[in-house]
């Protein structure tokens, strides 16, 4: 008896509430993924091979043909690129030995270490060899 009065009273709540609005809610725009992806008509080709388009917002964009399809990335350009690369060198310590300089870094399986020419450094590796070079200066004044 008990139960039966707890149902009246909460369909007598529920009935008395106001009612809701039934619009539906404004959803995101859905991309369609059935449809594979095509290159812009305006792209042009780089000297890298890559499809090169921007957008009529002013965004770059580079059009790569890898072996699943059609893929899209942004274009950086050379100050993110270097604030990139700068991030990279963070985690890399490294040792001049003359005219080699030598490189340490953590990976998931223990430190990975390599060695290399001072002519022959990537962007990354020459940023890791210019933090280590300022952390030394700074060691040293203090």
């Amino acid at each position: 008896m008990r139960m039966f009065f707890a149902i009246l009273i909460s369909a007598a709540a529920v009935m008395a509430s106001d009612p809701q609005d039934n619009k539906p809610a404004a959803q995101p725009k859905a991309v369609d993924g059935s449809r594979p992806m095509t290159i812009p008509a305006g792209a042009t080709r780089g000297a890298d091979g890559d499809m090169h388009f921007t957008d009529p917002q002013g965004k770059k964009w580079i059009y790569r043909v890898v072996p699943f399809g059609i893929v899209r990335l942004e274009e950086k350009t050379g100050e993110q690129t270097k604030a990139l690369e700068a991030d990279k060198a963070a985690g890399i310590k490294a040792t001049e030995d003359g005219d080699r300089v030598r490189f340490e870094r953590q990976g998931p399986f223990g430190v990975w270490k390599w060695e290399k020419k001072k002519s022959e450094l990537d962007e990354t590796e020459k940023a890791a060899l210019a933090n280590a070079r300022a952390t030394a200066t700074t060691s040293k004044q203090e």
